[in-house]
């Protein structure tokens, strides 16, 4: 009965708030956006700009940081199991959607693949901020899906008002009976601060709300399962076989802060042992052991010249690797050692109500990534340099922002020619408040990216993906020309934000399932697909073509009440991506539309909700590709806040997580047809601050 239900009438009254009305206003939450080139509200922005901190960010942490993140706007998770949860944003995920830890590049290797883990733990976050637009070029080119810039504190950038303060949490979730804790230490004495914090989580298998496998489709998608007789698949019911995951880590940092600036350095370690889902061919599992270490330095000058208000320079040092067991059995190796820096010069206004932002950023790496057979990357050394400028410009009831990027980037490959590239982007936007309830914004990005190393020289099998990848040593920069819409209205009666895109790409990089060849793993070579072979995979090839993309973010809010009884609020919300080639179909992994409503009350430190939203089926899966259906997830969540209890505060809160128990498969997510999303769960938290 459930899955029937359309919300279509809730759908089109995202769209029905009015372009004037009456003059009553109700101010949306002002969020101050740090990433950004200049510290501003995110309402003053002309792009989309998600700011998640305090008790929001708590109560919405997940496992991973695509978990955190995929119920916002825009926004999916491209899980790999439980232990793997990557953003997904406006259909873009890689290299296109660039995480970075407190402005610094994360560098680890999850924009290289879909089974690896970012080296961000999102339990340990302060704050998150999704970027897009002119604010990227000041952190890269070719995120033309946007920036995820998650920040710690870890190096403080102010004083704190006690000498030790800090806090604890503690969650469970019983989708995989995972316990997690988290603690802080912080403070300040003179000019002196530092910052301290340690994680661990403990999880078992995933509960899912049917079978794990959907037998049907892993057939029509791997022609090396039709060796197999009907119903001999080892599928679980209930539950993903071998997703349990553990992972710890933990920061220490300081800095010295006064009036000239602060000088501040920290050090990182995060390690992750997780496992793949199984493909039910009764092989060996699979398990990754991540490790990665990061020492960062920072440091800030206050007016250091007449022209310039602030001086910035950032610098940081990763040690990353990654190894894929087949029970004890080391296969897979990724090793990424990288070296980022950049300077940052913020200048004085050169004409009225302008502001600057110009800089310098560098990246060197050495990546490589070993097979059984040898190098399925070869071990290369990856030099990146950039320079930028974003400008901003208020005049009258418009501000005006333009930016630009510069980069050069070589890759020297061991036993192969060296690749050159030389991206260069823009962006410009307009943001124009029409009268005190209305704003609308265009902006307009030309966004270049230079081919990944995996995309240009793969050559190998890949335990965790169960497939061959095969690179493209030929292909060139990819080139986005990205248009944004927006419209924001704000009134006592009704708030609403809608945001269009449309995207054209050049050279757009894919990796495109092989029809007509599997690769034997056991005789190492290549046979036809209509072959009898048990043991063979999918080949995967990067491929490059003209791409569309186009779609749209909304949400309303209605006010229904607010009396001493509490407040009611009503949301309705949609979002959607459509990814097509011009030469004809579909761009492989990409969201559906989503929509649905939500109910918020609020009473003094109480607050609850119930969200249902309806995922339409996606049946423009691409080329050898499957579809996915549709589902519909009901959560709910609570929160109660005790303001003051022995000089403390306490956070406790609850959720109810897809309580229709439907069994969800991601359409973003390489592994949809052996592990749908977490079922019907519990989880609650409690979060000490002191």
């Amino acid at each position: 009965m459930f899955k029937k239900i359309h919300f279509l009438p809730a759908y089109f009254l995202v769209f029905a708030a009015p372009l004037y009305a009456e003059e009553n206003i109700q101010k949306l939450d002002d969020m101050t956006v740090v990433s950004a080139p200049f510290v501003e509200s995110s309402d003053n922005s002309a792009h989309p700009i998600t700011v998640l901190s305090g008790d929001e960010l708590r109560t919405k942490v997940g496992s991973t940081l695509g978990e955190m993140l995929q119920n916002e706007l825009g926004v999916t998770n491209q899980s790999f199991g439980s232990g793997v949860g990557i953003p997904v944003i406006r259909g873009q995920s890689g290299s296109r959607v660039k995480v970075m830890q407190n402005s610094l590049g994360n560098n680890d290797a999850s924009s290289l693949s879909p089974d690896h883990a970012t080296g961000v733990d999102p339990i340990i976050a302060e704050r998150v901020e999704i970027l897009r637009g002119p604010s990227t070029l000041l952190y890269g080119s070719g995120a033309m899906g946007g920036i995820v810039n998650v920040i710690d504190n870890r190096i403080p950038e102010k004083l704190f008002d006690k000498v030790i303060g800090g806090a604890g949490e503690q969650h469970y979730d019983s989708a995989t009976d995972e316990t997690s804790s988290a603690l802080k230490l912080e403070g300040s004495k003179n000019n002196f601060a530092y910052h301290v914090d340690g994680f661990y989580r403990d999880a078992g298998n995933t509960s899912v709300g049917g079978t794990s496998i959907d037998e049907a489709k892993v057939r029509q998608q791997d022609p090396s399962f039709n060796e197999i007789p009907a119903g001999s698949l080892q599928n679980a019911y209930g539950y993903i076989d071998n997703t349990q995951s553990r992972a710890r880590g933990g920061s220490a940092g300081f800095s010295m802060i006064g009036d000239v600036g602060l000088i501040g350095a920290a050090i990182n370690q995060n390690e992750k042992n997780y496992g793949i889902p199984v493909d039910g061919k009764g092989g060996t599992p699979v398990h990754i052991e991540m490790k990665q270490t990061k020492y960062d330095f920072k440091s800030q000058l206050n007016h250091p010249f007449a022209f310039i208000e602030k001086a910035k320079f950032k610098f940081g040092y990763t040690d990353y690797a990654h190894t894929e067991f087949e029970d004890k059995v080391a296969g897979t190796t990724f090793l990424n050692q990288t070296y980022e820096s950049r300077f940052e010069l913020e200048h004085a206004p050169i004409i009225k109500n302008n502001k600057g932002v110009l800089g310098f950023q560098s990246t060197n790496s050495q990546f490589q990534a070993l097979g059984e057979g040898g190098d399925i990357v070869p071990k290369s050394d990856i030099n990146t340099y950039g320079i930028f400028n974003v400008e901003s410009l208020k005049v009258g009831a418009v501000t005006y922002e333009i930016g630009g990027r510069a980069e050069s980037t070589k890759i020297n490959p061991e036993g192969r020619n060296d690749v050159s590239y030389i991206p260069l982007s823009g962006s410009m936007s307009a943001l124009w408040q029409v009268n005190s309830q209305n704003k609308l914004s265009l902006a307009f990005t030309h966004s270049e990216r230079a081919p990944q190393i995996q995309e240009l020289f793969s050559n190998g099998f890949h335990d965790a993906t169960h497939s061959y990848e095969l690179g493209n040593a030929s292909l060139k920069k990819e080139l986005s020309n990205n248009l944004d819409f927006g419209y924001q209205f704000d009134a006592s009666w009704v708030q609403a934000d809608f945001n269009f895109f449309h995207n054209w790409v050049s050279d757009y990089i894919y990796q495109q399932r092989d029809s007509a060849q599997l690769f034997d793993a056991a005789n190492e070579g290549f046979v036809e697909n209509n072959l009898a072979c048990a043991g063979c995979f999918p080949i995967l090839h990067s491929q490059q073509q003209a791409a569309i993309f186009k779609g749209f973010e909304a949400k309303t809010v209605f006010p229904l009440l607010n009396n001493k009884f509490g407040s009611v609020d009503l949301k309705l919300f949609g979002d959607y991506t459509r990814g097509t080639f011009e030469k004809g179909g579909n761009v492989p992994r990409m969201p559906p539309l989503r929509y649905g409503t939500q109910i918020s009350y609020e009473k003094n430190d109480f607050s609850g909700n119930v969200r249902l939203t309806r995922g339409e089926a996606q049946t423009y899966a691409g080329e050898n590709e499957t579809t996915t259906p549709a589902y519909l997830l009901l959560n709910i969540g609570t929160q109660y806040k005790i303001a003051s209890f022995a000089n403390s505060e306490i956070l406790l809160f609850a959720k109810g997580k897809n309580l229709l128990d439907e069994n969800i498969r991601s359409s973003v997510s390489y592994l949809r047809n052996f592990a749908p999303e977490a079922g019907r769960s519990a989880e609650v938290g409690i979060r000490v601050s002191y």
